[in-house]
């Protein structure tokens, strides 16, 4: 996760520490079956909507919809239902779907991706997908995956067929590909939290 990049330029530096706590071993798994370090967790206690950017957020939906994805990066799970739960948006709906799809209940991931509708960070993660899978050779995953854009259900599919096998072909891909949805939607949701 690159925390220098001018795309979270207005993330607080509260905010950064989170994102530099377990760097490597961050949201790298596809259900998790506990929650991340301690450590995060009491840094991400300190963040609210209030102090999760760099200046007073302008749209509070959007600030609070970037706490939920910090608690959800560091696998807590409970914390960042709670909060995506109360964000009666389609950002409040993305967050949900991937949480529920990080607990491993998928038909209800899929439930809340309906509820997405057209996002902006959508747009965003087709035109980024291919960087990540211009070198596999071409299947019927991958078509699913871009074939019209980004499809987040061929995503929930994939993490669904691979998430019980460390040496499944495609479990690295899927891992590529939540980081990808998480900072391309973390991205939108900062950027639209000083938006007016």
């Amino acid at each position: 996760m690159n925390i220098d990049g001018s795309s979270l330029e207005h993330l607080s530096a509260t905010a950064r520490h989170v994102l530099t706590i377990d760097a490597d071993t961050a949201y790298t798994k596809l259900v998790p079956d506990c929650e991340g370090a301690s450590e995060a967790r009491d840094a991400l206690e300190l963040i609210k909507p209030a102090n999760v950017t760099t200046s007073p957020p302008l749209n509070l939906h959007e600030a609070n919809a970037v706490v939920a994805g910090l608690w959800l990066w560091h696998d807590s799970l409970d914390v960042s239902h709670t909060i995506s739960q109360s964000i009666e948006t389609s950002t409040g709906s993305f967050w949900h779907a991937i949480m529920h799809r990080r607990e491993g209940d998928f038909s209800n991931a899929k439930y809340w991706y309906r509820r997405v509708g057209s996002h902006p960070a959508l747009r965003t993660i087709a035109a980024r997908i291919n960087v990540l899978t211009e070198t596999l050779p071409a299947d019927k995953l991958l078509f699913r995956l871009t074939a019209n854009g980004f499809d987040p259900y061929a995503l929930v599919d994939l993490v669904e067929a691979v998430h019980g096998s460390k040496d499944h072909p495609h479990r690295s891909l899927a891992i590529s590909l939540q980081k990808l949805e998480w900072q391309t939607l973390l991205e939108t949701c900062v950027r639209a939290s000083v938006s007016a």
